[in-house]
């Protein structure tokens, strides 16, 4: 059966004091728009015209960010990861970060089909005069729609290196009868909607009690190695933009991208 491949690779640099695109590279149903930002920062939104993701296709990205540059990447909309015949849908993702250089990683949410199977990996390097702010949202199945995900495959690998030394690593697996393995008060509490958000910034320790208050009991917010991790459940999607978009902005000092206007 047909599958879908793509990769981008997109490389910004300070040009008199605007973020200015070095390097692009599209291939594949993979596509970069870049929005016109009155802004010195840039801002790029990533599409997937195959709609979609399901077992066998592959997409790779990476993103550069030269010192003193900043540059944000979103989606135009959720991603979905529909049912797999066969194997698993794999995502690269892969940041450069260097010195005095600003990102934010902004998908919209993943929305994960019944029996669908995804395995996605971010990897970040980074110097520690750095900021960046990276999310991931995840939705169990289209609670208006009336939809369940008893089964399935979501695999997420994290690994964030500041100055070389590792800072973070995370990984999240939820296989086989999820609905019945996370319906637990140690797992998501059989809530459908989470987040996962890593922050690194000059002072990010003073912005954790807002951050926490932001967060509310569904939640939390903690220091570790340097960074602020911040984890969300939710309901329900919308329930979960709504106290993630709030984080998102406090942490990255701006708006969000306009894609994500609720």
């Amino acid at each position: 059966m047909q599958r879908a491949a793509g990769a981008v690779a997109a490389d910004f640099r300070l040009v008199a004091g605007r973020s200015r695109l070095q390097r692009l590279h599209q291939a594949g149903c993979l596509k970069l728009r870049f929005p016109r930002l009155p802004a010195a920062e840039a801002e790029a939104v990533l599409i997937n015209t195959a709609g979609g993701l399901t077992g066998g296709d592959r997409l790779d990205q990476q993103f550069g960010v030269a010192t003193g540059a900043h540059f944000t990447v979103t989606t135009q909309a959720c991603e979905r990861v529909y049912r797999a015949s066969s194997g698993h849908a794999g995502v690269t993702t892969r940041v450069q970060i260097g010195e005095d250089a600003g990102f934010a990683w902004l998908p919209q949410e993943t929305i994960l089909f019944e029996a669908g199977a995804v395995r996605r990996s971010l990897t970040v390097e980074a110097e520690a005069s750095s900021r960046f702010v990276l999310c991931e949202s995840i939705i169990l199945g289209r609670e208006r729609m009336g939809e369940t995900v008893e089964s399935g495959l979501l695999h997420e690998r994290w690994r964030v290196r500041v100055d070389g030394r590792l800072a973070f690593a995370d990984d999240l697996h939820l296989s086989g009868a999820i609905a019945a393995g996370t319906a637990g008060p140690a797992s998501l509490s059989a809530n459908r909607a989470l987040a996962t958000v890593v922050a690194h910034a000059p002072a990010i320790e003073t912005k954790l009690a807002a951050v926490r208050a932001l967060v509310g009991a569904s939640g939390g917010a903690s220091l570790v190695g340097g960074l602020m991790v911040v984890r969300l459940l939710a309901p329900t999607g919308f329930a979960l933009r709504k106290r993630l978009i709030p984080v998102l902005a406090a942490l990255a000092n701006a708006p969000v991208p306009r894609v994500w206007s609720l």
